[in-house]
C-alpha cells in the first residue's frame, strides 16, 4: 500500500507544474508601438495672454454678451495653448 500513496503524491506533485506551465504559454507580451516623443508643453507669456484676453473683452463688448475679466483671461490662455 506505500507504494500507491507515494504513486499518487508523485502524480499530485506533477500536476499543478503542468498548470503553471499552461499558465505562461498563455500569457504573451503585448506588441508595443512606436515610442513617443515627449512633447515640450511651451505655456505662452503674460503679455501675450493680456493682449489676447483684451481683444476677447472687445469682441465681447461688441456683440453684447456677459462675461468678466476672469473667462476672458481663461479663453485667451486655452486659445493660445491649443495653438
Amino acid at each position: 500500500m506505500s507504494a500507491k500513496k507515494t504513486t499518487k503524491k508523485k502524480a499530485a506533485k506533477k500536476a499543478p507544474a503542468k498548470k503553471a506551465a499552461a499558465k505562461k504559454a498563455v500569457k504573451t507580451p503585448a506588441k508595443k508601438g512606436p515610442a513617443k516623443k515627449a512633447v515640450k508643453k511651451v505655456l505662452p507669456s503674460t503679455e501675450a495672454i493680456t493682449k489676447a484676453a483684451y481683444m476677447i473683452y472687445k469682441s465681447r463688448l461688441e456683440r453684447g454678451l456677459p462675461g468678466d475679466h476672469a473667462t476672458d483671461w481663461l479663453e485667451a490662455e486655452r486659445s493660445l495653448t491649443k495653438g
